[in-house]
């Protein structure tokens, strides 16, 4: 092993030789130890040898000189008792296979002990010769790794992380591995439950193990070289800003914690100098610059948010953080004060207080936002987009504070606008909060004001440039009139300069676009667009996510009085986008039709209005309630804008619309039955209805169901089949309101159609298993009333057995009302057997006829089936199978008895002819 006193003799040397000639570099033959040794010095290695070693060298080598050594053996004979029973150990772990609890302490105290000896003697590059460095920082972090994630019970932890700092100190830790080790250290504490529900859990060790935790950062810090002191804080922030975004507050505490042991060594050492005491090399370049951390802002905007989150550990640690921070900015960007200086004094005192005292988000990023540097700012910007979509931010408020505080000083804040339009885009999709998403639109208007040529150019630089997140942008910037104004103008520029450049996906989205920047445009007159657009009518062909944009620069447009009546042209395929079923496009284009209507004169209007009123109806049932009531709203202009001329067609559209304006008095949203009772109103005036018009000023609703009925009878029917539809609305109200208003409009129907009353029975009888209690009941009461007003009937069926001339096949039965009209017709089943049929064993019960359809059923769906609908010819002539008379009659009635079902209140007659062998079925009545 290696003799202590030559090694000794070789490190008093290499001090004497870096005193006289600064940096002259010793070479070194022989063996690995004595080289590795030469290549880099020990840190401080008075520590081991200076009470013995002499002033100066007698003989002190030249430059370059090479120091001849013998082969020298590794006896560890230099080492203490202790220390070579910790080799033993160590050699010893390494080696076994199965590792018991006692193994793992002894092994990570052995490293603590081993790297005490070699840091007191000097010795930190002698641990490979008995321990390999990279085994050891494996087996530590294995060892992290293999502890239970649900309970602390041992100090395994607690002692690896000690080992940690006892290599770190010793600069034992291989190269590339502190990152790893300490990742492996944050998994394994962070991620234990929270304290209230480890069971079993020793308060002492626990705390014990974060103390551990807090010497290990220091110990790792304290040991970087300063030439990569701020690299290795920014590593080890990052890491530890990845656990602040947990959904769980126990892991975003400890985190928070940690980063404020860090925040404190940043506070009590702000520049490199003040780090050299620690072993920085002094000749280092880095030591006269302050400390750079990049990740600085958005560290910051992070601690801001946690600041004031619910959990109370969480904001009080953050809040130390902020606090360390705050003193560590202030030391670093204003080391021009003199510390003597009164006024830096006072300055100093209130900020020592100030991030414990801020009321709001907004305040303290406005504090520190004067020390910060316009990239810092940046961050705290895209930190503040970013956790809007974070869950583990329950308050979204606070993030929209920080905007809100950014926004005032754009100067300051807005520096970076591409980076801040990346940062918009790749989040905005994902922010659900309605405050927070209007934070951010109004950030982008700001922007798209302050420089709209670099949104512009950032926003068609995403890929692709109009996937969902880029076209909501696109969005937000055309919904406001002046922002729009500048994005078209930009846009003309991009799509001149394009040079056979799609700026879009498709070339006629970039038409689509053209054209609207031509009706933007002042110098375009209204002719010439007309020509332009009745060229492509774009419009037409646009995907929905297109049409979508296009529609809201219509609607902003539109504002504009001269720009609207330049939109005269596209009014024919707005019209169509009111069927294309899509939402948010039927919305925007009812919102370009208002606008539009609202700079006409009445004259100009009156066409507008009357080919509108039709397309209308149909949105007055739409799910959505806001669509509902922008319609009815928008229904009530058209009909006070139609000229006298067209009031006539008009009134002719507004009678198809008074039922569902009657029903939707009902709505469930208050809104839309106060719209639909304005344009109700409206109606009455414009049909000159005086009493419905009294009804709803006085507010008797209840009434005006009667009053519809009464004033144009003729029209009961027409109105029994408009209120069908409305039996099936997903609101129970409306649902019962058509019930209501239908058994008051069927009683007419008595004498006129009979069929139509049985057809809203059915209907009715549908209901009475609807989820309402009170529409099941209205709906059987009224059933009961209405089937009281149909005529009785008497049906007959007659058993075939030539409905088709192949023989041997399936008989048929038929069944007829009193006209000698079919009501249905019916195969009896049953099996082909040697040319002849053989009826089934259990034929002719009602729920078990085969190829039974209700009557006027289509004819495709059942190909077996025998229609004769409206034939005058009795069958007397037909043939009956060869079945017993009573089987026939059996079959016969249960035929009867299933298409009764279709007629309610029907008498029924079962008719027998007589069969080959002299039998005759008996006539049977089912009531």
């Amino acid at each position: 092993m290696l003799n202590l006193q030559f090694f000794l003799q070789c490190q008093y040397q290499e001090e004497s030789l870096k005193k006289k000639s600064k940096g002259r570099a010793c070479k070194n033959t022989g063996s690995y130890l004595v080289s590795r040794m030469a290549e880099r010095p020990p840190r401080r290695p008075r520590v081991a040898w200076e009470a013995r070693a002499p002033q100066e060298s007698s003989s002190p080598l030249k430059p370059y000189e090479v120091c001849m050594v013998q082969p020298l053996q590794t006896d560890g004979s230099w080492l203490a008792v202790c220390e070579k029973e910790s080799v033993r150990c160590i050699q010893a772990f390494l080696k076994s296979t199965e590792k018991d609890e006692a193994q793992k302490m002894r092994f990570l105290q052995s490293i603590r002990t081993l790297c005490r000896a070699t840091r007191h003697k000097g010795l930190s590059q002698g641990l490979d010769v008995f321990c390999p460095r990279d085994e050891l920082a494996e087996n530590i972090r294995a060892l992290l790794q293999e502890e239970p994630r649900d309970h602390l019970r041992t100090a395994v932890r607690q002692q690896a992380m000690l080992a940690i700092a006892a290599l770190s100190s010793a600069e034992a830790v291989p190269e590339g591995q502190t990152i790893p080790l300490l990742d492996a250290c944050f998994s394994s504490v962070f991620c234990l439950p929270p304290k209230e529900d480890m069971q079993g859990l020793d308060t002492s060790l626990y705390h014990k193990t974060l103390h551990a935790m807090d010497t290990m950062l220091q110990t790792v810090v304290l040991g970087s070289p300063a030439s990569s002191l701020s690299k290795e804080l920014q590593s080890i922030l990052q890491m530890l800003l990845t656990f602040t975004k947990s959904p769980s507050a126990a892991v975003r505490e400890r985190a928070v914690g940690r980063i404020g042991t860090l925040s404190y060594l940043l506070a009590s050492y702000s520049s490199l100098e003040a780090w050299c005491p620690f072993g920085r090399e002094d000749d280092s370049p880095a030591c006269h610059g302050g400390i750079h951390i990049p990740i600085l802002g958005e560290l910051l905007g992070r601690l801001i948010l946690l600041s004031f989150c619910k959990d109370k550990e969480t904001s009080r640690a953050a809040l130390h953080a902020l606090h360390h921070l705050f003193r560590f900015l202030q030391q670093q960007r204003c080391s021009a004060w003199p510390e003597d200086n009164l006024q830096h004094q006072r300055v100093w005192g209130a900020a020592s207080t100030s991030c414990r005292s801020l009321p709001s988000t907004s305040a303290t990023t406005k504090v520190f936002g004067k020390y910060l540097q316009p990239l810092e700012r940046t961050d705290i910007i895209l930190t503040a987009i970013e956790a809007m979509t974070d869950a583990s931010i329950s308050d979204k408020e606070g993030a929209s504070s920080m905007l809100d505080e950014a926004m005032k000083d754009p100067n300051s804040w807005l520096t970076d606008v591409p980076k801040i339009m990346s940062g918009i885009h790749g989040n905005l999709e994902h922010i659900r909060v309605a405050p927070a998403r209007h934070s951010v639109d109004s950030l982008l208007l700001l922007l798209t004001n302050r420089c709209p040529r670099e949104v512009v150019k950032s926003l068609l630089k995403c890929s692709p440039p109009v996937d969902s997140a880029a076209l909501a942008m696109w969005e937000v910037m055309f919904s406001r009139l002046q922002p729009l104004e500048k994005v078209l103008r930009e846009l003309r520029i991009e799509l001149r300069n394009q040079r056979m450049r799609r700026l879009f996906s498709t070339v006629l989205e970039d038409t689509c676009i053209l054209q609207l920047t031509l009706l933007a445009a002042s110098d375009v007159r209204a002719k010439e667009f007309a020509a332009t657009y009745n060229l492509w009518r774009s419009l037409r062909h646009q995907s929905l996510e297109m049409l979508s944009l296009v529609l809201q620069g219509l609607v902003t447009l539109s504002q504009r009085p001269e720009t609207a009546r330049k939109m005269r042209v596209l009014l024919e395929d707005i019209v169509e986008t009111l069927e294309s079923g899509n939402e948010d496009i039927q919305m925007k284009a009812l919102l370009v039709f208002r606008n539009m209507l609202g700079h006409m004169r009445r004259q100009e209007a009156s066409p507008i209005a009357l080919q509108l009123a039709e397309k209308l109806l149909p949105l007055f049932n739409h799910e959505s309630s806001q669509l509902r009531e922008f319609s009815l709203r928008l229904f009530r202009e058209v009909m006070q804008k139609v000229a006298w001329r067209h009031k006539r067609q008009m009134r002719k559209n507004v009678r198809q619309g008074l039922l569902p304006l009657f029903f939707h008095l009902s709505d469930q949203s208050q809104s839309v039955a106060k719209a639909s009772g304005e344009a109700l109103l409206a109606a009455a005036e414009l049909l000159k209805w005086k009493q419905l018009r009294h009804l709803l000023q006085t507010q008797q609703t209840w009434r005006i169901g009667e009053c519809l009925v009464v004033q144009d009878r003729s029209r009961a029917e027409e109105y029994c089949h408009q209120s069908l539809p409305h039996l099936k609305d997903a609101q129970a109200t409306v649902r019962e309101a058509a019930v209501r208003f239908i058994g008051l409009a069927a009683r007419p129907l008595r004498d006129q159609s009979p069929e139509k009353l049985a057809e809203i029975c059915r209907a009715l009888k549908a209901l009475e298993k609807d989820v309402e209690p009170s529409v099941c009941s209205l709906a059987s009461q009224t059933v009961l009333i209405l089937r009281q007003l149909i005529p009785q009937h008497t049906l007959a069926a007659v058993v075939f057995d030539k409905f088709s001339p192949r023989p041997g096949f399936p008989p048929k039965v038929a069944v007829f009302d009193h006209n000698l009209s079919t009501v249905a017709g019916f195969s009896l089943g049953g099996q082909r057997a040697k040319g002849k049929w053989q009826p089934p064993k259990e034929a002719g019960l009602p729920g078990e006829l085969p190829d039974a359809l209700p009557f006027q059923q289509p004819l495709a769906a059942q190909p077996t089936l025998t229609w004769a609908q409206g034939t005058k010819r009795h069958p007397r002539s037909a043939k009956l199978a060869s079945l017993h008379a009573s089987r026939c009659s059996e079959v016969a009635t249960s035929c009867v008895l299933w298409a009764g079902t279709a007629l309610p209140g029907t008498q029924f007659h079962v008719e027998g002819l007589k069969p080959k062998g002299g039998a005759s079925c008996p006539a049977t009545s089912a009531q």
